[in-house]
């Protein structure tokens, strides 16, 4: 049966990060506690300079700068695109990363899960959108003031508010409007 949780991001856990440079806000997760032993994990980051990316073996990460200039990324040596505001970006979790902010700091939005385990999909909407999903945790994440979920399950999201649908066994409705990143995961 599903499950229907609103998150709010004024009761997000702040954490350090493992590389011990910054701190981040964690949304959610599907287990585990502290830096270890999730399946996937959904926060916000705050980087305030240029520097290096924690590791996260064995997991994929997507990665959207929320606000700021924005930033490019090295990966294993190799300078990714300008990121800009809500433009995703994968990596893998074992790759050397590193960060050049295109301004002053920013914040940005990352997925973090373990390919083995989960297949995920994240994507941005901005505006009226009328999906349907079977994937066993649904997220809506609200990057706009406001967000309307409506559909099978509804809610009224703040900015950086979050909707879990978990435990899903069927075909949802989900009508959305505002600006927000849905993301799909589903146990392999």
């Amino acid at each position: 049966m599903s499950k229907l949780n609103v998150l709010r991001a004024a009761d997000y856990p702040r954490m350090p990060w493992k590389n011990g440079g910054g701190s981040t806000e964690e949304i959610t997760r599907d287990a585990g506690q502290g830096l270890d032993g999730f399946g996937w994990r959904l926060s916000i980051a705050d980087i305030a300079e240029s520097g290096g990316f924690s590791s996260f073996a064995g997991y994929q990460r997507l990665i959207t700068v929320l606000q700021g200039d924005g930033m490019t990324l090295t990966v294993d040596g190799q300078d990714s695109r300008p990121l800009l505001p809500f433009d995703a970006f994968a990596f893998r979790g074992e790759s050397v990363v590193s960060s050049t902010l295109l301004g002053g700091p920013i914040r940005d939005f990352n997925l973090i899960y373990s390919p083995e385990r989960y297949r995920a999909r994240l994507q941005w909407l901005d505006g009226p959108a009328r999906l349907f999903s079977s994937a066993q945790t649904v997220l809506v994440f609200a990057a706009g003031d406001q967000v309307t979920v409506g559909g099978t399950f509804e809610a009224q999201l703040g900015k950086h508010d979050c909707v879990q649908v978990s435990g899903n066994e069927q075909l949802i409705e989900l009508v959305l409007d505002g600006r927000c990143c849905l993301i799909e995961l589903s146990p392999l």
